[in-house]
């Protein structure tokens, strides 16, 4: 019996590698993608010899058309089907949107909104035509907070997920938003933001992060947050004025951003 084949966006480094290595080690092949080739390379490797998987691996950028692109051919290709999207990739800027450089922007919106949009277009129709099929996209607990463009990004990313969790109700395909909170990952010193002073208990662990969205998905809910801490939070950021919500978000953001 063939394996179920799961791509991951974003998949070299942080989150995605650790979705990588978990579905491997419950039994997918992979389709690995990011911009870095020699790093997706290694990983796959690594994988291959580890779990006695295949692995394919795509260079490709989604802030471009042709990356872009590029996943969806592979999402269509119905003679080797996509079982699992891990829509994962993202980047973050450290400049407040009136100072932003308006291509980083751009480029924001591309990864973080339209990429993952358009992926879950191309690969739903062969999930709905087997009614089988998981998509996870990789939201944020910045989704409910107000900071600044990516704060808007990942609230589309949850919404969305929640549509399609509730239109599908009923199918075996599921979709499912992951919204952890921060994570040790390469994303804050790629985005050169300022960490020093978050208290080691506000930080997640990637394999715990990844492991409860997979059950959770399986299960069929909407959206995961990991973490009693955020658990708290987002049940804070429900209730108090958001008055107050705006004012904090801008604050954290601010004092992230390098000088």
């Amino acid at each position: 019996m063939a394996r179920p084949i799961a791509l991951v966006t974003g998949a070299s480094s942080g989150i995605g590698a650790a979705f990588a290595e978990y579905l491997a080690e419950i039994g997918h092949d992979l389709v690995l993608t990011a911009r870095d080739r020699d790093r997706l390379e290694e990983r796959a490797q690594e994988l291959r010899v580890r779990f006695s998987i295949e692995v394919e691996v795509i260079k490709s950028d989604l802030a471009t058309n042709e990356g872009i692109k590029t996943i969806e051919l592979r999402l269509e290709n119905r003679s080797r089907p996509i079982d699992v999207l891990i829509n994962n990739a993202g980047f973050g800027i450290n400049k407040s949107f009136s100072v932003s450089d308006r291509q980083s922007e751009n480029d924001l919106l591309d990864v973080l909104v339209r990429a993952p949009m358009r992926l879950m277009h191309s690969v739903l129709p062969g999930m709905q035509e087997r009614d089988n099929g998981t998509i996870i996209n990789v939201s944020s607990v910045a989704g409910w907070i107000a900071g600044g463009s990516y704060s808007a990004a990942k609230s589309y990313l949850t919404v969305m997920s929640e549509s399609l969790n509730t239109e599908l109700r009923g199918t075996n395909v599921r979709v499912h938003a992951l919204c952890p909170g921060f994570t040790r990952t390469e994303f804050h010193q790629r985005g050169r933001m300022r960490m020093s002073g978050l208290p080691d208990f506000m930080w997640l662990d990637t394999r715990t992060v990844v492991e409860a969205a997979w059950q959770n998905a399986l299960r069929g809910r909407a959206v995961s947050v990991p973490g009693f801490q955020y658990k708290a939070l987002t049940f804070l950021i429900r209730i108090v004025p958001r008055s107050v919500v705006r004012r904090v978000g801008m604050s954290a953001r601010a004092r992230q951003r390098q000088k």
